[in-house]
């Protein structure tokens, strides 16, 4: 006899469902039938799918593409060789241009040349010449009543030499100064100091 009422549907529906939870042993039996199936369809699912195939396999072309070389199924890590320490390329101290030494001297008298009352932009004005366009902005910082030198006491002598960098010693009445001079395409340039 067919069911003719909601209400007769949601008993028979409720009947279904509470017949695994009437009895501890029934809810046991139940949970067991229901792995049983996933693992039973997990396993025909399985079976019913093609085996992995190799990239070769599935591209008939690609092994003349490749002249037969195959890649790796998976990246092998590999050492780098060592890296020997980087070291600047040496001269000896008479390998030094007459060129480079002779700008040292002239940035260290003007660096040293600042008579009272002169401004800082007279002063840069002054070493602008002989100054790589990146150091002169550095110098625009530097007040020049600070700079206890006021004139160059000897010859720039050369400290270490590279092909493209010199780094010289002149000697001031306060200190001496290590002037780094550095070839440039518009002639030698000093690209910094420090006392020595």
């Amino acid at each position: 006899m067919p069911i003719r009422s909601p209400r007769g549907r949601a008993a028979a529906y409720r009947a279904v469902w509470s017949w695994p939870l009437r009895t501890p042993l029934r809810l046991a039996g139940t949970v067991v039938v229901v792995l049983a199936l996933a693992v039973l369809v997990s396993f025909v699912v399985g079976a019913l799918r093609p085996p992995p195939q190799s990239p070769a396999a599935q591209e008939p072309g690609a092994t003349t593409a490749t002249t037969g070389a195959r890649a790796p199924a998976s990246p092998t890590p590999t050492a780098l060789p060592p890296v020997a320490p980087l070291a600047p390329t040496t001269l000896p101290l008479s390998a030094a241009p007459a060129q480079a030494l002779q700008v040292a001297q002239d940035w260290a008298t003007a660096w040293a040349t600042h008579p009272a009352g002169t401004t800082n932009q007279q002063w840069v004005a002054a070493l602008a010449p002989y100054t790589t366009p990146e150091y002169v902005g550095t110098l625009s910082g530097v007040d020049p009543a600070n700079i206890p030198a006021t004139r160059v006491t000897g010859a720039a002598t050369a400290t270490q030499v590279s092909p493209a960098s010199v780094v010289a010693d002149v000697p001031t009445d306060a200190v001496t100064l290590q002037v780094t001079v550095v070839d440039t395409e518009a002639g030698w340039r000093v690209s910094g100091y420090d006392r020595a």
